[in-house]
């Protein structure tokens, strides 16, 4: 198998994402083999890599690699395209054609945009995968072909299936090894990468310093949806590398070339007043805060009552409404007998796990208020969400279910890092 490394070098691939480099690995095992492939992904996530990188490195480099983009071939041609045709066999056929499977032979094509093929088509592309076979248009002999097929497709082929767009058996054929690339939007951590490696390129090709992006600015292209993915990172690249003056992108002029940030990035307001508006985390949240509330006013009952402070039963009155709802039978109700000086029951939990209970005499007791502050809880449970994943921003900011530039924002309002 060839290094990951070394096909990123040879390629101009950059990134180190795990889901980038499984394809890569996934691409240079099957390259020595005959297998069809079929890769997947969103548009302009490179996927005409993949196909290069398999003829480059298997025994048919030396052979033509042909690479047909079947959504910009009119159907009424497709196949004269892929097949050929003899003379007379349609109007303006003067003359014999090869199509791309004879020009190959021997060799590769990559079959891009291949759901876009006509269903006519697909069935004979299922024959060539199947014996190698192939008619002319217009003629009555068979020819043979030894030609290696990579197809790629941004479609959902399944749901094209069900749709009656795509046939069954041809998916199946096709889709011998599947390779998968990732959106640019999950690969966060490539983005400024692709971004300096763009404006290098642009620098080289336009005579100019290269632009350099500002850390919010940063923060800002890492946070970005990217419908686009890699195509439109390039464009914006080359857009900034012309129209900037400026060689340092702040992030408020990079906001400027980015559509519709706000709707893609910014979280949605919490609508307290309607549940049935609410996500489950903001649920979540705002159960939390309501159970914290009644824990702050039970224990400043409870301190009442042991400092003496107030009406005892009138403060027991107050705890009962506080606590969950118990038995209604008197009889199975605990009898409650009252003390100068006091002993106060209080739950805890033990290493095991099991919840016990603790007695402590009231002139060793000592009372501890927690801070009740959103902006302390918050704060607590971001250092925790960093310490869980080892510092990895991306990681942590999924699991609070925030932007990530919305944690880069709160780390250094909090001076976490």
């Amino acid at each position: 198998m060839t290094d990951i490394q070394s096909i990123k070098a040879r390629f101009g691939i950059i990134g180190n994402d795990d889901g980038l480099n499984r394809a890569l690995e996934t691409a240079s095992r099957v390259a020595t083999t005959d297998l069809s492939v079929l890769v997947t992904g969103e548009s302009g996530v490179g996927k005409e890599n993949i196909p290069k990188i398999i003829h480059a490195y298997s025994a048919r480099k030396h052979n033509k690699y042909i690479a047909v983009n079947c959504g910009a071939i009119p159907a009424g041609t497709m196949d004269s395209e892929l097949f050929g045709h003899v003379k007379g066999s349609f109007t303006g056929a003067t003359g014999e054609r090869k199509g791309y499977f004879e020009e190959a032979n021997g060799g590769t094509i990559f079959l891009d945009e291949v759901a876009e093929m006509p269903m006519e088509t697909q069935v004979k592309l299922l024959r060539v995968l199947e014996d190698g076979e192939y008619i002319k248009v217009g003629a009555s002999t068979i020819q043979k072909t030894d030609v290696r097929i990579v197809a790629a497709t941004n479609v959902n082929i399944p749901k094209a299936i069900e749709q009656g767009k795509f046939r069954e058996d041809l998916y199946y054929r096709l889709n011998t090894v599947p390779i998968s690339l990732p959106a640019l939007r999950s690969r966060s951590g490539d983005v400024h990468l692709l971004f300096r490696k763009f404006a290098y390129d642009f620098a080289e090709k336009y005579h100019m310093p290269a632009v350099r992006l500002s850390d919010d600015a940063i923060a800002a292209l890492e946070n970005y949806y990217w419908p686009g993915n890699i195509r439109q990172l390039r464009n914006i690249t080359e857009q900034l590398s012309i129209l900037e003056t400026e060689r340092n992108i702040l992030a408020s002029r990079l906001l400027t070339y980015l559509p519709d940030y706000a709707e893609t990035n910014f979280p949605a307001p919490i609508d307290v007043d309607n549940p049935q508006n609410m996500s489950e985390r903001e649920l979540l949240w705002k159960v939390v805060f309501e159970l914290q509330n009644d824990v702050s006013q039970l224990k400043k009952v409870l301190s009442d009552m042991i400092q003496g402070k107030g009406d005892i039963d009138q403060e027991a009155n107050q705890i009962q409404h506080l606590l969950p709802a118990g038995p209604t039978d008197p009889s199975l109700a605990p009898a409650r007998h009252y003390q100068a000086n006091p002993i106060v029951q209080t739950p805890t939990s033990v290493d095991n796990g099991v919840n016990e209970m603790y007695y402590h005499e009231v002139d060793n007791h000592e009372e501890v208020i927690e801070s009740l502050s959103i902006a302390d809880k918050e704060k607590e449970l971001i250092e925790k969400a960093l310490d869980k994943y080892n510092g990895k921003r991306r990681a942590a900011a999924k699991e609070l279910g925030i932007s990530e530039r919305t944690l880069y924002r709160k780390i250094k309002e909090y001076e976490l890092g």
